[in-house]
């Protein structure tokens, strides 16, 4: 895109501030925090915004005093422009995916969810690989390097729109089949890995549950509900008893966006919808037990 142009050192800057962000799951245990809670937080939001460029810009400046670069001097005001779109990058392709993030933090504790891409999509991942690769081999052959990465961001875009339009698609379907079980107060469409046009439907109302399909290939206006229900008993009263006792379960319903309460051999385990599956061990981060753990404060 050009943004090396703006300062010796771009590069490297552009990594670190995209990656800084995450920091957040580092430092939240060793400070005495849950990492599920404070995830995608202060350092996504505004407040990120604010100083995480900074921090980026001032790790490439003093590795610069061991490494000086050979096209000269760092441009400050160019290292921050390329630290500040670098972050900025990464809230905003954490909001487009169905685990969310926290764009207005510390302003608001409110999550926000795209609900366009998975996770770890493989195929955005493709296109910027392929963009960049191109674009070096231009560059190395005295070609036009920015018209490659151009294209991938295009594409990359076009990408992104194309599956907020799909997912928006599967819920605006999905919505009158689950209204024949129960009115919804929440339906999720969650993009499925490698057959990105495919979408597994996530839908609670009235107590209740369920999970469906939708693929556009067999038709823009047909869905699929899953016949089994499922019992969100979020009322289950060893919910409330942990909630007192447990931070672990605390943060937990300040992360999850589809909390319910799953019961296995006589033990409750909270959960999160978009993550259920029954046959996960009890070990697993999205299935805490309210049964037995000691209390923490």
């Amino acid at each position: 895109m050009g943004l090396k142009r703006l300062t010796p050192y771009a590069m490297p800057a552009l990594i670190i501030a995209a990656n800084l962000p995450d920091i957040d799951s580092f430092v939240a245990r060793p400070l005495g925090l849950e990492p599920i809670a404070e995830h995608r937080g202060f350092t996504h939001g505004l407040g990120g915004l604010v100083v995480m460029p900074f921090l980026a810009a001032a790790i490439i400046l003093g590795w610069q005093k061991f490494r000086p670069s050979k096209e000269g001097p760092i441009r400050r005001g160019g290292l921050l422009i390329c630290c500040f779109l670098a972050t900025l990058s990464h809230p905003l392709l954490d909001y487009i995916t169905s685990y969310g993030t926290r764009l207005l933090e510390p302003l608001s504790h409110r999550w926000f969810y795209g609900d366009a891409i998975f996770i770890m999509d493989p195929w955005l991942w493709l296109i910027l690989i392929v963009g960049l690769e191109m674009s070096w081999r231009a560059e190395r052959l005295g070609r036009n390097w920015t018209r490659p990465a151009i294209w991938a961001f295009a594409a990359m875009l076009g990408y992104v729109a194309l599956n907020f339009a799909i997912s928006a698609r599967a819920v605006a379907v999905t919505r009158p089949l689950v209204e024949r079980v129960a009115r919804p107060d929440m339906i999720e469409a969650g993009e499925v890995p490698l057959t990105f046009w495919k979408r597994k439907m996530v839908w609670r109302g009235e107590g209740i549950g369920g999970t469906g399909t939708y693929d556009p290939l067999d038709g823009l206006n047909k869905a699929w509900l899953n016949p089994t229900v499922t019992p969100l008993n979020l009322d289950d009263p060893r919910l409330a008893a942990a909630v007192r006792r447990d931070k672990r379960v605390r943060a937990f319903l300040f992360w999850s966006r589809m909390p319910m309460v799953h019961t296995q051999d006589g033990r409750a385990y909270l959960t999160d919808q978009r993550f259920f599956d029954s046959g996960r061990p009890a070990s697993s981060t999205f299935l805490i037990p309210l049964d037995i753990g000691r209390p923490s404060s």
